[in-house]
Protein backbone atom coordinates (compact mmCIF):
# COMPACT_ATOMS: atom_id res chain seq x y z
CA UNK A 1 0.00 0.00 0.00
CA UNK A 2 1.36 3.15 -0.87
CA UNK A 3 2.67 5.24 2.19
CA UNK A 4 -0.29 7.76 3.60
CA UNK A 5 2.54 10.57 4.85
CA UNK A 6 2.69 13.34 2.69
CA UNK A 7 6.49 15.00 2.16
CA UNK A 8 7.99 18.27 0.68
CA UNK A 9 8.43 16.03 -2.44
CA UNK A 10 5.53 13.71 -2.49
CA UNK A 11 2.34 14.21 -1.89
CA UNK A 12 0.00 11.55 -0.48
CA UNK A 13 -2.79 9.94 -2.21
CA UNK A 14 -6.47 9.89 -1.09
CA UNK A 15 -7.13 6.99 1.46
CA UNK A 16 -10.17 4.33 -0.03
CA UNK A 17 -12.28 2.90 2.25
CA UNK A 18 -11.23 -0.72 0.87
CA UNK A 19 -7.40 0.25 2.42
CA UNK A 20 -6.29 -1.99 4.99
CA UNK A 21 -5.43 -0.27 8.26
CA UNK A 22 -2.30 1.12 7.63
CA UNK A 23 0.86 0.88 9.25
CA UNK A 24 2.14 4.14 10.66
CA UNK A 25 5.71 4.21 11.73
CA UNK A 26 6.18 5.56 14.90
CA UNK A 27 7.45 9.02 15.93
CA UNK A 28 9.17 9.53 19.48
CA UNK A 29 7.65 11.11 22.22
CA UNK A 30 6.61 14.31 22.64
CA UNK A 31 5.64 14.86 25.86
CA UNK A 32 8.98 15.32 27.38
CA UNK A 33 10.49 17.71 24.60
CA UNK A 34 10.54 20.37 26.55
CA UNK A 35 6.97 20.81 26.38
CA UNK A 36 6.36 20.21 22.66
CA UNK A 37 3.13 18.94 21.25
CA UNK A 38 2.08 17.08 18.74
CA UNK A 39 -1.83 18.36 17.96
CA UNK A 40 -3.75 16.19 15.04
CA UNK A 41 -5.88 18.56 12.75
CA UNK A 42 -8.79 16.77 11.49
CA UNK A 43 -10.79 18.69 8.25
CA UNK A 44 -12.82 17.32 5.69
CA UNK A 45 -11.12 19.34 2.67
CA UNK A 46 -8.08 21.24 1.75
CA UNK A 47 -10.02 23.47 -0.80
CA UNK A 48 -10.63 27.13 -0.02
CA UNK A 49 -13.36 27.09 3.05
CA UNK A 50 -12.80 28.59 5.75
CA UNK A 51 -12.24 25.15 7.88
CA UNK A 52 -9.78 24.39 4.85
CA UNK A 53 -7.77 27.57 5.46
CA UNK A 54 -8.25 27.57 9.11
CA UNK A 55 -5.98 24.33 9.23
CA UNK A 56 -3.12 25.78 7.26
CA UNK A 57 -2.76 28.52 9.59
CA UNK A 58 -2.77 26.21 12.88
CA UNK A 59 0.41 24.38 10.61
CA UNK A 60 1.75 27.82 10.65
CA UNK A 61 1.24 28.84 14.14
CA UNK A 62 2.08 25.41 15.59
CA UNK A 63 5.03 24.80 13.36
CA UNK A 64 6.57 28.29 14.32
CA UNK A 65 5.95 27.43 17.92
CA UNK A 66 8.07 24.69 17.85
CA UNK A 67 4.82 22.32 17.81
CA UNK A 68 4.29 19.41 15.28
CA UNK A 69 0.65 20.04 13.57
CA UNK A 70 -0.45 16.49 11.54
CA UNK A 71 -3.03 17.23 9.14
CA UNK A 72 -5.95 14.86 8.46
CA UNK A 73 -7.91 15.33 5.43
CA UNK A 74 -9.47 14.06 2.27
CA UNK A 75 -6.70 16.55 0.41
CA UNK A 76 -7.25 19.16 -2.20
CA UNK A 77 -4.94 22.47 -3.46
CA UNK A 78 -3.68 23.57 -0.70
CA UNK A 79 -2.02 20.49 0.84
CA UNK A 80 0.97 22.44 -0.42
CA UNK A 81 0.88 24.97 1.90
CA UNK A 82 0.62 22.15 4.72
CA UNK A 83 3.91 20.90 3.79
CA UNK A 84 5.52 24.16 2.96
CA UNK A 85 4.11 25.78 6.52
CA UNK A 86 6.28 22.91 8.10
CA UNK A 87 3.65 20.35 8.46
CA UNK A 88 3.01 16.91 7.80
CA UNK A 89 -0.53 15.54 5.56
CA UNK A 90 -1.99 12.24 6.04
CA UNK A 91 -4.75 11.45 3.31
CA UNK A 92 -7.92 9.98 4.01
CA UNK A 93 -11.35 10.21 3.54
CA UNK A 94 -12.30 11.97 6.44
CA UNK A 95 -14.94 14.07 4.73
CA UNK A 96 -17.45 11.42 3.93
CA UNK A 97 -20.74 10.71 6.07
CA UNK A 98 -21.06 7.32 5.34
CA UNK A 99 -21.45 5.81 8.60
CA UNK A 100 -19.41 2.61 7.69
CA UNK A 101 -16.60 5.47 5.93
CA UNK A 102 -16.50 7.05 9.48
CA UNK A 103 -16.39 4.09 11.65
CA UNK A 104 -13.13 3.06 9.59
CA UNK A 105 -11.39 6.60 9.73
CA UNK A 106 -12.14 6.47 13.41
CA UNK A 107 -10.22 2.84 13.78
CA UNK A 108 -7.62 4.37 11.10
CA UNK A 109 -7.19 7.89 13.51
CA UNK A 110 -6.99 5.80 16.68
CA UNK A 111 -3.93 3.88 15.17
CA UNK A 112 -2.38 7.15 14.16
CA UNK A 113 -2.79 9.09 17.36
CA UNK A 114 -1.32 5.95 19.34
CA UNK A 115 1.82 5.62 16.85
CA UNK A 116 2.48 9.70 16.77
CA UNK A 117 1.80 10.11 20.22
CA UNK A 118 -0.67 12.91 19.36
CA UNK A 119 -1.40 15.22 22.51
CA UNK A 120 -4.39 16.84 21.27
CA UNK A 121 -6.42 16.07 18.98
CA UNK A 122 -8.44 18.73 16.75
CA UNK A 123 -11.88 18.58 14.64
CA UNK A 124 -12.80 21.32 12.20
CA UNK A 125 -16.09 19.73 10.54
CA UNK A 126 -18.41 17.54 11.60
CA UNK A 127 -17.21 14.66 9.04
CA UNK A 128 -14.24 14.48 10.83
CA UNK A 129 -15.27 15.79 14.07
CA UNK A 130 -16.80 11.84 14.69
CA UNK A 131 -14.01 10.13 13.54
CA UNK A 132 -11.56 12.05 15.43
CA UNK A 133 -13.87 12.11 18.41
CA UNK A 134 -13.69 8.23 18.89
CA UNK A 135 -9.90 8.28 17.88
CA UNK A 136 -9.61 10.92 20.70
CA UNK A 137 -11.59 9.22 23.54
CA UNK A 138 -10.30 5.77 22.49
CA UNK A 139 -6.98 7.06 23.51
CA UNK A 140 -7.72 9.21 26.31
CA UNK A 141 -6.34 12.74 24.26
CA UNK A 142 -8.05 15.96 24.58
CA UNK A 143 -10.66 17.06 22.23
CA UNK A 144 -10.73 20.23 20.18
CA UNK A 145 -13.36 21.53 17.94
CA UNK A 146 -13.66 24.65 16.05
CA UNK A 147 -17.36 26.37 14.52
CA UNK A 148 -16.31 28.73 11.54
CA UNK A 149 -19.98 28.43 11.05
CA UNK A 150 -23.54 28.13 12.40
CA UNK A 151 -24.94 24.74 11.06
CA UNK A 152 -28.68 24.01 9.93
CA UNK A 153 -30.74 22.07 12.41
CA UNK A 154 -33.51 20.67 10.30
CA UNK A 155 -34.17 17.70 12.09
CA UNK A 156 -33.43 15.41 15.03
CA UNK A 157 -30.65 13.69 12.85
CA UNK A 158 -28.74 16.60 11.89
CA UNK A 159 -28.99 18.18 15.16
CA UNK A 160 -27.05 14.73 16.56
CA UNK A 161 -24.82 14.79 13.58
CA UNK A 162 -24.18 18.41 14.25
CA UNK A 163 -23.80 17.63 18.02
CA UNK A 164 -20.36 16.34 17.72
CA UNK A 165 -18.91 19.86 17.41
CA UNK A 166 -20.05 20.61 21.14
CA UNK A 167 -18.33 17.21 22.60
CA UNK A 168 -14.89 18.79 22.53
CA UNK A 169 -12.83 19.23 25.68
CA UNK A 170 -12.91 23.11 24.45
CA UNK A 171 -15.51 24.54 21.44
CA UNK A 172 -13.94 27.33 19.82
CA UNK A 173 -16.22 29.90 18.39
CA UNK A 174 -15.48 32.14 15.18
CA UNK A 175 -17.11 34.84 16.73
CA UNK A 176 -19.38 36.07 19.07
CA UNK A 177 -22.34 35.44 16.57
CA UNK A 178 -21.53 31.53 16.80
CA UNK A 179 -20.86 31.53 20.22
CA UNK A 180 -24.27 32.74 20.87
CA UNK A 181 -25.99 29.99 18.30
CA UNK A 182 -23.96 27.37 20.55
CA UNK A 183 -25.07 28.33 23.95
CA UNK A 184 -28.76 28.93 22.96
CA UNK A 185 -28.71 25.38 21.22
CA UNK A 186 -26.95 23.57 23.07
CA UNK A 187 -26.62 25.49 26.64
CA UNK A 188 -22.56 24.33 26.30
CA UNK A 189 -20.86 25.81 29.50
CA UNK A 190 -19.07 28.76 29.32
CA UNK A 191 -15.64 27.35 30.51
CA UNK A 192 -15.29 24.69 28.16
CA UNK A 193 -16.02 28.04 25.20
CA UNK A 194 -13.75 30.00 23.70
CA UNK A 195 -13.97 32.69 20.77
CA UNK A 196 -11.33 33.03 18.71
CA UNK A 197 -11.19 34.75 15.14
CA UNK A 198 -9.96 33.40 12.34
CA UNK A 199 -6.02 34.27 11.76
CA UNK A 200 -5.79 36.93 9.18
CA UNK A 201 -2.55 38.41 7.60
CA UNK A 202 -3.70 42.18 6.66
CA UNK A 203 -0.04 42.43 5.17
CA UNK A 204 -1.79 40.21 2.53
CA UNK A 205 -4.31 42.78 1.84
CA UNK A 206 -2.56 46.24 0.96
CA UNK A 207 -3.72 48.71 -1.80
CA UNK A 208 -0.59 49.84 -2.01
CA UNK A 209 1.22 46.65 -3.24
CA UNK A 210 -1.38 46.11 -6.22
CA UNK A 211 -0.38 47.28 -9.19
CA UNK A 212 -2.18 49.22 -12.13
CA UNK A 213 -1.42 46.33 -14.30
CA UNK A 214 -2.28 43.62 -12.01
CA UNK A 215 -6.15 45.65 -12.01
CA UNK A 216 -5.75 46.10 -15.63
CA UNK A 217 -5.55 42.27 -15.95
CA UNK A 218 -8.13 40.96 -13.38
CA UNK A 219 -11.08 43.70 -14.46
CA UNK A 220 -9.89 42.55 -18.82
CA UNK A 221 -10.67 38.93 -17.61
CA UNK A 222 -13.80 39.99 -16.34
CA UNK A 223 -14.99 42.20 -19.47
CA UNK A 224 -15.95 44.89 -17.56
CA UNK A 225 -15.94 48.20 -19.12
CA UNK A 226 -13.76 51.07 -18.50
CA UNK A 227 -16.23 53.16 -16.35
CA UNK A 228 -18.19 50.15 -14.96
CA UNK A 229 -18.34 49.53 -11.38
CA UNK A 230 -17.94 46.28 -9.88
CA UNK A 231 -18.94 44.99 -7.05
CA UNK A 232 -17.43 41.59 -5.69
CA UNK A 233 -19.05 39.51 -4.24
CA UNK A 234 -16.20 36.74 -3.30
CA UNK A 235 -17.18 33.45 -1.31
CA UNK A 236 -17.64 29.43 -2.73
CA UNK A 237 -20.92 28.94 -4.69
CA UNK A 238 -22.99 27.40 -2.12
CA UNK A 239 -26.64 28.36 -1.05
CA UNK A 240 -25.85 29.67 2.35
CA UNK A 241 -23.50 32.29 1.09
CA UNK A 242 -26.75 33.79 -0.30
CA UNK A 243 -25.71 34.52 -3.99
CA UNK A 244 -29.40 34.33 -4.90
CA UNK A 245 -30.43 37.05 -2.95
CA UNK A 246 -27.53 39.11 -4.71
CA UNK A 247 -28.94 38.49 -7.85
CA UNK A 248 -32.44 39.58 -6.71
CA UNK A 249 -31.26 42.46 -5.38
CA UNK A 250 -29.14 42.93 -9.10
CA UNK A 251 -33.00 42.93 -10.56
CA UNK A 252 -33.99 45.23 -8.13
CA UNK A 253 -31.02 47.83 -9.22
CA UNK A 254 -32.08 47.49 -12.95
CA UNK A 255 -35.42 48.24 -12.02
CA UNK A 256 -34.68 51.06 -10.43
CA UNK A 257 -32.60 52.55 -13.28
CA UNK A 258 -29.14 52.24 -12.17
CA UNK A 259 -26.17 52.14 -14.47
CA UNK A 260 -23.01 51.21 -15.10
CA UNK A 261 -22.45 47.82 -12.53
CA UNK A 262 -21.77 44.28 -12.67
CA UNK A 263 -21.81 42.12 -9.64
CA UNK A 264 -18.71 39.50 -10.35
CA UNK A 265 -19.34 35.95 -8.10
CA UNK A 266 -15.92 34.99 -7.76
CA UNK A 267 -16.49 32.17 -5.28
CA UNK A 268 -15.62 28.00 -6.31
CA UNK A 269 -18.14 25.37 -7.27
CA UNK A 270 -16.62 21.97 -5.88
CA UNK A 271 -19.79 20.53 -8.04
CA UNK A 272 -21.34 19.14 -4.66
CA UNK A 273 -24.76 20.49 -4.84
CA UNK A 274 -26.95 21.77 -7.81
CA UNK A 275 -26.98 25.49 -6.49
CA UNK A 276 -24.92 26.93 -9.59
CA UNK A 277 -27.68 25.46 -11.87
CA UNK A 278 -29.79 26.95 -9.92
CA UNK A 279 -28.14 30.27 -9.69
CA UNK A 280 -27.84 30.35 -13.76
CA UNK A 281 -31.39 29.71 -13.85
CA UNK A 282 -32.48 32.27 -11.46
CA UNK A 283 -30.29 34.85 -13.87
CA UNK A 284 -32.15 34.26 -16.65
CA UNK A 285 -35.29 34.75 -14.98
CA UNK A 286 -34.59 38.00 -13.48
CA UNK A 287 -32.97 39.53 -16.60
CA UNK A 288 -29.61 40.00 -15.22
CA UNK A 289 -27.43 38.35 -17.49
CA UNK A 290 -25.88 41.42 -18.77
CA UNK A 291 -25.02 42.87 -14.42
CA UNK A 292 -24.36 39.78 -13.12
CA UNK A 293 -21.05 37.36 -14.11
CA UNK A 294 -19.92 33.66 -12.72
CA UNK A 295 -16.07 34.42 -12.78
CA UNK A 296 -14.83 31.71 -10.65
CA UNK A 297 -12.81 31.59 -8.19
CA UNK A 298 -9.80 34.11 -8.99
CA UNK A 299 -6.19 33.93 -8.15
CA UNK A 300 -5.16 36.91 -6.86
CA UNK A 301 -7.74 38.50 -4.39
CA UNK A 302 -5.80 41.61 -3.89
CA UNK A 303 -6.23 42.43 -7.34
CA UNK A 304 -10.29 41.39 -7.35
CA UNK A 305 -10.64 43.62 -4.51
CA UNK A 306 -8.41 46.62 -6.20
CA UNK A 307 -10.57 46.34 -9.30
CA UNK A 308 -13.86 46.58 -7.44
CA UNK A 309 -16.36 49.27 -6.46
CA UNK A 310 -18.00 47.39 -3.59
CA UNK A 311 -17.86 44.01 -1.86
CA UNK A 312 -20.95 42.42 -0.90
CA UNK A 313 -22.13 39.40 1.74
CA UNK A 314 -25.15 37.90 1.27
CA UNK A 315 -24.86 35.03 3.77
CA UNK A 316 -28.31 33.19 5.19
CA UNK A 317 -26.59 31.68 8.08
CA UNK A 318 -24.83 32.68 11.06
CA UNK A 319 -20.62 32.90 9.97
CA UNK A 320 -17.71 33.51 11.53
CA UNK A 321 -15.33 35.86 10.98
CA UNK A 322 -14.84 36.32 6.92
CA UNK A 323 -11.51 36.67 6.16
CA UNK A 324 -13.11 37.80 3.23
CA UNK A 325 -14.87 40.60 4.69
CA UNK A 326 -11.52 41.62 6.62
CA UNK A 327 -9.87 41.52 3.42
CA UNK A 328 -12.19 44.00 1.71
CA UNK A 329 -12.05 46.46 4.18
CA UNK A 330 -8.21 46.37 5.06
CA UNK A 331 -8.28 46.61 0.84
CA UNK A 332 -10.01 49.72 1.45
CA UNK A 333 -13.37 48.68 0.05
CA UNK A 334 -16.49 49.44 1.17
CA UNK A 335 -18.54 46.67 2.22
CA UNK A 336 -22.09 45.79 2.39
CA UNK A 337 -23.21 42.53 4.21
CA UNK A 338 -25.86 40.45 5.93
CA UNK A 339 -26.33 40.79 9.48
CA UNK A 340 -25.26 36.78 9.36
CA UNK A 341 -22.24 37.44 7.40
CA UNK A 342 -20.48 39.42 9.75
CA UNK A 343 -21.47 40.87 13.12
CA UNK A 344 -21.52 45.17 14.12
CA UNK A 345 -17.71 44.52 15.61
CA UNK A 346 -16.73 43.65 11.69
CA UNK A 347 -18.65 46.14 9.51
CA UNK A 348 -19.43 49.57 11.28
CA UNK A 349 -22.79 50.23 10.32
CA UNK A 350 -25.76 52.49 10.67
CA UNK A 351 -27.67 53.18 12.70
CA UNK A 352 -25.36 52.13 15.13
CA UNK A 353 -22.67 54.06 14.02
CA UNK A 354 -22.82 57.70 12.52
CA UNK A 355 -22.42 57.96 8.84
CA UNK A 356 -19.15 59.55 8.86
CA UNK A 357 -17.77 56.85 10.95
CA UNK A 358 -19.00 53.72 8.79
CA UNK A 359 -17.13 50.89 7.15
CA UNK A 360 -19.93 49.67 5.10
CA UNK A 361 -23.32 48.50 5.54
CA UNK A 362 -24.98 45.58 6.70
CA UNK A 363 -28.66 44.67 5.91
CA UNK A 364 -31.27 41.49 6.96
CA UNK A 365 -30.11 38.33 5.65
CA UNK A 366 -32.25 37.59 2.53
CA UNK A 367 -34.00 40.70 2.60
CA UNK A 368 -33.45 41.80 -1.39
CA UNK A 369 -34.52 44.99 -0.46
CA UNK A 370 -32.83 46.19 1.61
CA UNK A 371 -29.33 44.77 0.50
CA UNK A 372 -30.15 46.93 -3.18
CA UNK A 373 -31.01 49.64 -0.79
CA UNK A 374 -27.66 49.63 0.47
CA UNK A 375 -25.60 49.16 -2.68
CA UNK A 376 -27.79 51.56 -4.28
CA UNK A 377 -26.80 54.17 -1.91
CA UNK A 378 -23.16 53.51 -2.09
CA UNK A 379 -23.10 53.43 -5.56
CA UNK A 380 -24.95 56.77 -5.77
CA UNK A 381 -22.11 58.50 -3.64
CA UNK A 382 -19.40 60.14 -5.11
CA UNK A 383 -15.91 58.30 -5.33
CA UNK A 384 -14.20 60.36 -2.30
CA UNK A 385 -17.42 59.75 -0.13
CA UNK A 386 -16.85 55.78 -0.96
CA UNK A 387 -13.09 55.97 -0.38
CA UNK A 388 -13.54 57.65 2.64
CA UNK A 389 -15.45 54.41 4.23
CA UNK A 390 -12.89 52.38 2.65
CA UNK A 391 -10.12 54.37 4.36
CA UNK A 392 -12.13 53.85 8.00
CA UNK A 393 -12.75 49.90 6.99
CA UNK A 394 -8.70 49.80 6.37
CA UNK A 395 -7.83 52.04 9.37
CA UNK A 396 -10.52 49.55 11.52
CA UNK A 397 -8.77 46.29 10.49
CA UNK A 398 -4.96 47.88 11.27
CA UNK A 399 -5.70 48.90 14.74
CA UNK A 400 -8.12 46.22 15.96
CA UNK A 401 -7.39 42.87 14.13
CA UNK A 402 -3.83 40.89 15.98
CA UNK A 403 -3.31 38.21 14.33
CA UNK A 404 -0.42 37.41 16.89
CA UNK A 405 -2.94 37.63 19.82
CA UNK A 406 -4.94 35.00 17.89
CA UNK A 407 -1.87 32.82 17.72
CA UNK A 408 -0.68 32.64 21.10
CA UNK A 409 -4.47 32.06 22.73
CA UNK A 410 -4.71 29.12 20.44
CA UNK A 411 -1.38 27.78 21.93
CA UNK A 412 -2.22 29.08 25.13
CA UNK A 413 -5.67 26.69 24.76
CA UNK A 414 -2.89 23.25 23.69
CA UNK A 415 -0.85 23.75 26.44
CA UNK A 416 -3.57 24.15 28.94
CA UNK A 417 -5.39 21.13 27.97
CA UNK A 418 -2.44 18.71 27.12
CA UNK A 419 -0.75 19.86 30.80
CA UNK A 420 -4.51 18.82 32.79
CA UNK A 421 -4.93 15.54 30.64
CA UNK A 422 -3.21 11.99 31.30
CA UNK A 423 -1.19 10.24 28.81
CA UNK A 424 -2.66 7.32 27.66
Amino acid sequence: MASLTATRNNASPVLETTDALPDFPPSPANRNLAGKLTVLIAVPTLESGAADNGAVDLVKLLHAAGHRPIVVSTGGKLVGQVIAQGGEFVAMNVASKNPLVMMMCARKLATLVRQRKCDIVHALGRAPGWSAYVAARVNRRPFVTSWYKGFREQNVFKRFYNGVMVRGDRVIAASEDIADLIRERYRTPLERMQVLPSSFDVAQFDPADVSAERVVKMRQAWGVAKNCRVILAPGRMVRRKGHHVIVQAAQRLKAQGVKDFLIVFTGEDQGRTSYTGDLWDLIASTGTNDVVRLAGLTGDLPAAFAASTLAVFASIQTEGTSRNILAAQAMGIPVVASDLSAGPDVVLSPPAIADDRITGIRFSSRDSVALAAALGKLLAMSVEGRRAIGARGRDWILSHHDAQAVADRTLGLYVNLAATRPAA
